[in-house]
């Protein structure tokens, strides 16, 4: 299946994805798109004969949890409406605690790196075929960035990816930024996990733009592509030539110029490692073989996951084993993503709160994690608020109170939803 050179769809750049010159698919992140239509703009595109694939960010099939099948009925209808060839996922976890816990269920709001181990590959195996058996078409899994390494990791990144291949015939969408990334903030060489992982099993390619602050890399999607991102595109092509390869942009959009050019760049780095002399490379020794394991590996990852996010997003200690100071920077990260998600589904608030805005969620953000999305994340941000009689400013708080009323109860939260709000507040602390 070759797809060609393609971009990530987004609403905001539809008209400008629609007039690219040179564009063959594009991907569409399966959460944004509605289950029993499309947008227009991608409606034109397929008539066109441009491939729409649908790119899914909330299974959390790292998860210790079996995936949700109403998540998994939502991708397979959006798959069926877009007739794609396949659907992408993401091996990461992105949300912890629940039953296997008996906790409350912690939202990421984010991708999360699963630990290299024997027992969260048997887990992340087992939700892949899972999800397998719930979809119409193939399967591509992507590698994602982190900014934290898991303490005792018994497999390399490429040792297991091959292994997952291996195991469940999944095929692999290798995002280069992503490799990038983990080379900056985990030290882990990109030529190394190639080498390792089947590249055979490339169903395509992400490339993007981040940014380095402060010694860290941040795979913001939100920057231009850089060069050393393209060596480790011309590093993939030396070995294989993948069937797609895909340039995301998620925020703070470019001139269609711009990102034309990011596109020639992409072409002109594939042509050339196309062409260019390399020593032929013989894979490396496969992964060890896994030391004989007791069972309850589903249940150890959840312990393990839970208290990593619970840290993250929840103020709790931090787990054994782990950089404190990258673990203050993912929370962070995940904070600010929180807060400019929420401004982007309720931009209300940012219009009443002013300036203030951005404060006052990473506040209320520090020690209560996210439980149900974003649109209630808002929700729960206004009523943290009006519980505390803010924003000071009378006419502010008025208006605040009649979004809150408008879209959650026809009164403001009173004594009792205090009471209610503070024990919820004091389990989920727990």
């Amino acid at each position: 299946m070759k797809l060609g050179i393609g971009i990530g769809w987004r609403p905001e750049i539809a008209d400008t994805v629609e007039a690219l010159p040179g564009i063959d698919w594009v991907e569409a992140v399966a959460e944004n798109l509605c289950a029993d239509h499309l947008p227009e703009s991608l409606v034109r595109l397929r008539e066109r004969g441009v491939t729409v694939v649908p790119h899914g960010v909330s299974l959390g099939l790292g998860g210790a949890e079996r995936p949700d099948p109403g998540r998994l009925a939502g991708l397979a209808a959006r798959a069926e409406l877009l007739g794609t060839p396949l659907v992408t996922e993401h091996i990461a976890f992105v949300r912890a605690g629940g039953p296997l816990t008996s906790s409350p269920v912690l939202e990421a709001g984010h991708l999360l790196p699963v630990p290299r181990t024997w027992d969260a590959l048997d887990v992340l195996c087992e939700n892949v075929r899972i999800a397998q058996d719930s979809l119409p078409v193939p399967l591509a899994l992507e590698n994602i960035a982190a900014l934290i390494s898991w303490p005792g990791e018994e497999l390399s990144e490429g040792q297991f990816l091959a292994e997952l291949v291996e195991r469940t015939g999944v095929r692999l969408l290798i995002d280069v930024a992503n490799l990038h990334t983990n080379h900056v903030n985990r030290g882990e060489d990109p030529a190394t996990a190639l080498d390792e992982l089947p590249v055979e099993a490339i169903a395509y390619v992400h490339v993007a733009g981040g940014i380095e602050k402060d010694g860290v890399w941040h795979d913001t999607h939100a920057h231009p592509v850089t060069r050393p991102v393209l060596d480790v595109l011309s590093e993939l092509r030396s070995r294989v030539d993948p069937p797609g390869v895909l340039l995301e942009r998620d925020d703070d959009f470019p001139p269609a110029e711009e990102l034309a050019g990011e596109l020639t760049a992409i072409r002109g780095t594939l042509a050339a490692a196309s062409t260019a002399h390399r020593e032929d490379r013989q894979r490396p020794a496969g992964p060890p073989e896994p030391v004989v394991r007791p069972s309850g590996g589903r249940d150890r990852t959840a312990v393990a996951q839970t208290a990593l996010l619970s840290s993250l997003v929840a103020g709790a200690p931090a787990p054994d084993g782990f950089d404190h100071r990258r673990l203050e920077v993912q929370s962070r990260a995940l904070a600010a993503k929180r807060a400019d998600v929420v401004a982007e589904v309720a931009p209300e608030l940012p219009g009443i709160l002013g300036d203030g805005y951005r404060g006052a969620f990473l506040a209320y953000a520090r020690n209560r994690p996210m439980s149900a999305g974003y649109r209630r994340d808002a929700l729960d941000f206004a009523e943290h608020l009006l519980i505390a009689d803010r924003p000071s400013d009378e006419a502010a708080r008025r208006r605040l109170t009649r979004w809150w009323q408008d879209r959650a109860a026809p009164r403001p939260p009173r004594r009792m939803t205090r009471l209610v709000h503070a024990a919820r507040t004091a389990l989920l602390g727990r």
